[in-house]
């Protein structure tokens, strides 16, 4: 673990950068890849420690895998073809760990085992489970619940189902499993999520379509091959955008990023709190549109300006949920009071992410109080963030917000186990040392 001291920006952020490729499309391209019959191409795969987890599970259950270059090519085993009896670890990746047991829960007559690291061990698996279950797949958790934990697979049958909690992990673990039910599966949102799983299996060839937030596809007999070009990362851009926002003088361009409508909610909150951002996003479709295929990218542009406080509801955070610490820091520095609600699905990411960021603010200088579903957040305006110490605590999010954190502040930031950034983003620093001029 190591560690790495961020000093306060004495001039405006300039230059562009082009994001790391998209972690959740990137591991969703590579297990549809694994689940078709043929092969698969993936342009601009993200080549990172989770996204690498992806790669060597599905080799692990009899997939090809070659890389060219930033490209991934895939030979798919077919959609009921996975081995038995595999052993898979998933490291630290959760979206691994809640996609993949909807198709293992489909192979009948074969068992697999999932594991990964301590920190994977502490996030829950019941609300996939519980799914699973009802469709007839045998789920064997530690505690009822805990990785590691045991798949089972059976014939499935097709289920109507209503998320407790908007997550497009668990829809998509659903809709992954609906493929080779008996009929019809569908699933209910309380708000909408990421729909990268729905563009996927459309470009795949399966039939499905969203009304309201109901999500149903048909049962397939297999899954064509595509060729797929994975978009830059919103959800890494976010933390070069969010420093442009809070140095004064900046003047940012974000490259090629996928600017999907699902993915966009952080851009509307800075929008509303002051920050001018500048790019073509994708517009929120009408009641009853065919579901997209293609992934929408433009490049985004970002200049400083004075923030105000805003208030984020429940149904806004599926669409901004791994931005949501950047907000807390936002609005350290805005006139007023920020408040986010309904975010109790933080505290299930790789650490509990409303006290991580309560915790490690309050410890930087902010005046922020936990909820149960979120935080409170009472802004400085100018007088922003003193500096101090922030430990990551093994989660990349809270790495390159500590790191953010401390180009805005007073004192500037120590954050302990800088490294874990490179789950998502490899080239973080170098990144914002570029923009600062410091390459």
């Amino acid at each position: 673990m190591s560690d790495a001291f961020f000093a306060p920006a004495t001039a405006g952020l300039q230059g562009s950068v082009t994001a790391p490729a998209d972690k959740s499309i990137s591991h969703r391209a590579a297990l549809f890849g694994a689940m078709s019959s043929g092969t698969a191409r993936i342009v601009n795969y993200l080549h990172a420690q989770d996204t690498t987890s992806t790669l060597d599970a599905i080799r692990v259950l009899g997939a090809r895998v070659r890389l060219e270059g930033d490209d991934v090519v895939v030979e798919g085993v077919g959609l009921r073809g996975a081995g038995d009896g595999a052993m898979i670890d998933v490291g630290n990746a959760g979206t691994l760990m809640r996609l993949l047991p909807g198709w293992l829960a489909a192979q009948e007559g074969s068992t697999f085992q999932l594991d990964g690291d301590a920190s994977i061990r502490r996030r829950p698996v019941d609300r996939i489970a519980q799914p699973l279950r009802r469709m007839g797949g045998v789920i064997e958790a530690t505690d009822g619940r805990y990785p590691p934990f045991l798949v089972r697979g059976r014939a499935l049958r097709a289920i109507s189902y209503v998320l407790p909690v908007a997550s497009a992990q668990v829809k998509s673990c659903v809709l992954i499993a609906g493929m080779c039910a008996d009929a019809t599966t569908t699933v209910t949102e309380p708000a909408p999520s990421r729909d990268h799983t729905e563009r996927m299996l459309a470009g795949a060839g399966v039939r499905i379509a969203r009304d309201g937030l109901d999500v149903s596809l048909q049962p397939v007999d297999s899954l064509h091959a595509q060729h797929i070009v994975v978009p830059g990362d919103l959800s890494s851009a976010a933390f070069m955008i969010a420093a442009a926002v809070l140095v004064a003088g900046s003047r940012v361009t974000v490259r090629d990023v996928g600017v999907n409508w699902t993915r966009t909610g952080f851009l509307r909150i800075l929008e509303r709190m002051g920050a001018a951002v500048q790019g073509e996003l994708e517009a929120v479709p009408g009641t009853g549109a065919a579901v997209a295929s293609a992934e929408p990218i433009c490049d985004l542009a970002v200049a400083a300006g004075p923030l105000r406080g805003t208030a984020v509801a429940a149904e806004e955070v599926p669409l901004a949920i791994d931005e949501l610490p950047l907000v807390a820091l936002l609005g350290c520095f805005a006139e007023g009071e920020t408040v986010v609600r309904g975010a109790q699905e933080l505290r299930v990411k790789e650490s509990d992410r409303i006290a991580g960021v309560v915790d490690g603010l309050r410890g930087l200088g902010a005046e922020i109080e936990a909820t149960d579903d979120g935080f409170v957040v009472s802004g400085a305006g100018c007088r922003g963030l003193r500096g101090g110490t922030i430990d990551a605590a093994g989660d990349h999010r809270m790495a390159m917000l500590g790191a953010v954190a401390g180009l805005a502040s007073h004192e500037g930031v120590q954050v302990v186990g800088i490294d874990a950034a490179a789950v998502s983003y490899p080239g973080f620093q170098q990144d914002l040392a570029r923009l600062r001029g410091r390459a």
